[in-house]
């Protein structure tokens, strides 16, 4: 039987527009797809994966995901669990903020040079979790 070799994690970030944790998310998630490992992940968008999205299902299905929640109510983990299987790696923000000793953001959007430490932090911690993830795969 041939096996797959695992070579890329799908990450899926909070979409929680309505606090600034989610947009930190978004912006950690982004720099991890296009600076940080490019090329070894993708973006599974929680509402189309939510809807019924097949390329995002499909991918799930396949493969390893990550998700990154803004709070804890847990909405992308709790999604991703009931859509495709448990996370290869859950993360929360303001668990990440806290062990970094790093205050919460308080903007919803506009994140600039004061916002710029909480961003680097919450990517380092989703770039080790792509590396872990894709290690024990």
């Amino acid at each position: 039987m041939n096996e797959i070799q695992v070579t890329k994690v799908g990450i899926v970030s909070c979409s929680g527009e309505e606090i600034p944790d989610g947009t930190l998310c978004r912006i950690a998630c982004r720099k991890v797809l296009d600076a940080l490992r490019p090329g070894e992940t993708v973006t599974i968008c929680l509402p189309l994966f939510i809807a019924g999205g097949e390329e995002e299902r499909s991918f799930a299905a396949k493969y390893p995901t990550i998700t990154v929640d803004g709070c804890e109510k847990l909405c992308t983990a709790k999604a991703t669990e009931m859509l495709s299987g448990k996370p290869g790696k859950s993360l929360l923000v303001p668990e990440i903020l806290k062990r970094h000793g790093l205050p919460a953001p308080t903007k919803l959007r506009h994140f600039g040079l004061e916002e710029e430490p909480a961003v680097k932090a919450v990517a380092e911690e989703i770039t080790k979790a792509v590396d872990e993830v894709l290690a024990e795969a």
